[in-house]
């Protein structure tokens, strides 16, 4: 802390206040008490660090035995713990009869707010399961290394959101995929196309960091800049048809 507020006092500050801290001779009252209460504490938080490595581990062990934790675990930010999480709060999802129920109980659906004859239209929801949703809000932030989340935010993005609300839409989006994953017992299949459908291009194609040439020429000829993250539904449908056309030739 020194060093940085004062890069070439450090030092000498330094050992300015150690020599008057051995020369202090006032002596706090309980302070022979903490010296004693103390490394109790140190040592009960170290038990409790040792506890928390072996529980862990017999998580991960009990999570492995389970028949869902591969088909949790394959979707991009889904760790141990948050498909122990997902599973102790849901299970298999069955308790559910759609995606949109399951949203709505993590609290990640908008609600709608109604007085008398007015609707003063969609806003975040307050309730729902705190635990759930924080799991799926962590595992959508740990996600936008994957291509198709971060291109599914960078959009929300542009439409005006903010870093929170956009990352509240992308995990309302993967709970569709979590529900459908659990519901057919399969594993996460991204929606990227085969590298060999690419011709080359890296998988940020899809968030428009390198394009195909006729894929910068359609979006040319609609005004749309693939240079920046300002892209819409036009520019993704655009893009999707261009994969098509080209993995047809």
């Amino acid at each position: 802390m020194l060093k940085k507020k004062a890069p070439r006092l450090h030092t000498a500050l330094t050992e300015r206040i150690w020599t008057a801290l051995g020369e202090q001779t006032v002596v706090v009252a309980g302070s022979s008490a903490v010296e004693s209460i103390l490394p109790k504490q140190a040592q009960a938080l170290a038990g409790l660090l040792d506890q928390r490595v072996q529980i862990a581990a017999e998580v991960e062990k009990v999570l492995d035995d389970h028949p869902l934790a591969q088909v949790l675990t394959s979707m991009p930010g889904v760790g141990v713990r948050t498909a122990a999480r997902i599973l102790v709060e849901i299970g298999d999802a069955s308790s559910f009869p759609s995606a949109g129920h399951l949203a709505a109980y993590a609290g990640l659906a908008p609600v709608t707010r109604r007085s008398g004859s007015s609707i003063k239209g969609e806003h975040p929801a307050r309730g729902g399961n705190k635990r759930l949703k924080n799991a799926l809000f962590l595992s959508a932030f740990a996600a936008l290394h994957d291509p198709e989340s971060r291109a599914y935010y960078n959009r929300k993005r542009s439409q005006g959101k903010k870093h929170n609300a956009a990352l509240i839409c992308l995990a309302r989006r993967r709970t569709d995929v979590i529900y459908a994953m659990l519901r057919d017992g399969t594993c996460y299949q991204p929606k990227t196309p085969p590298a060999d459908q690419l011709l080359g291009h890296p998988p940020e194609l899809r968030a428009f960091g390198v394009l195909h040439p006729d894929a910068q020429h359609t979006l040319g000829a609609l005004q749309i800049d693939p240079d920046h993250d300002v892209v819409g539904p036009v520019a993704d449908l655009v893009v999707s048809l261009t994969f098509t056309t080209i993995a047809s030739r």
